[in-house]
């Protein structure tokens, strides 16, 4: 079953990246593999602890940053001691034109893994992209969630699967469960 967390998130960022043609593609996913499902021209995972992007980007074998035309985050920065670092070490990864899609909780439950540290709205996310080099008219972000979704996050064990006929998946955009941003390298 889906996690009822990422039942909205999941069609609507596989959009976002299918609108950019993945088999022309050089990507590369900091800690996870939600990319897999993709059919990239390249595609390589960095994890952490053998990768940390708060550390600096992901270098060349002539000591520079690799460049990739993407690069994915799903579920990752709201565990980053210094998000602001790692996403200027993203966008020194990025090719011109290149894209940043990451993807976060809002109101989930703490989950240290092995640390919780940040949340963001859609417009948390605008502005730490803005903050960090990506111009705000290349930024589409984007939430979702919904109190109904809320109470379900506080169902042990968590995260709570989707239940097609019971779960109302109603936007309220008071009520944020995670959100999602592509950002473009200008």
């Amino acid at each position: 079953m889906a996690s009822l967390n990422r039942v909205v998130m999941g069609p609507a960022s596989r959009k976002m990246i299918q609108s950019l043609g993945p088999k022309g593609l050089d990507v590369a996913e900091i800690s996870g593999h939600w990319g897999q499902m993709f059919s990239f021209r390249s595609y390589e995972i960095y994890r952490y602890p053998a990768f940390d992007i708060c550390e600096g980007p992901v270098l060349g074998d002539d000591g520079r940053p690799k460049k990739f035309d993407l690069v994915l985050a799903n579920q990752v920065w709201e565990h980053l001691d210094r998000p602001y670092a790692a996403t200027r070490n993203v966008r020194r990864m990025l090719k011109k034109g290149g894209h940043f899609w990451l993807a976060v909780p809002f109101y989930i439950p703490f989950h240290a893994a092995p640390n919780d540290c940040s949340r963001w709205s859609a417009r948390g996310l605008k502005n730490l992209l803005v903050e960090c080099g990506f111009d705000a008219a290349e930024i589409q972000a984007e939430q979702w969630g919904n109190r109904h979704v809320a109470r379900r996050n506080l169902e042990q064990p968590w995260p709570p699967d989707h239940l097609p006929d019971q779960d109302d998946l109603s936007n309220d955009p008071a009520m944020p469960i995670c959100a999602w941003a592509l950002a473009r390298k200008t």
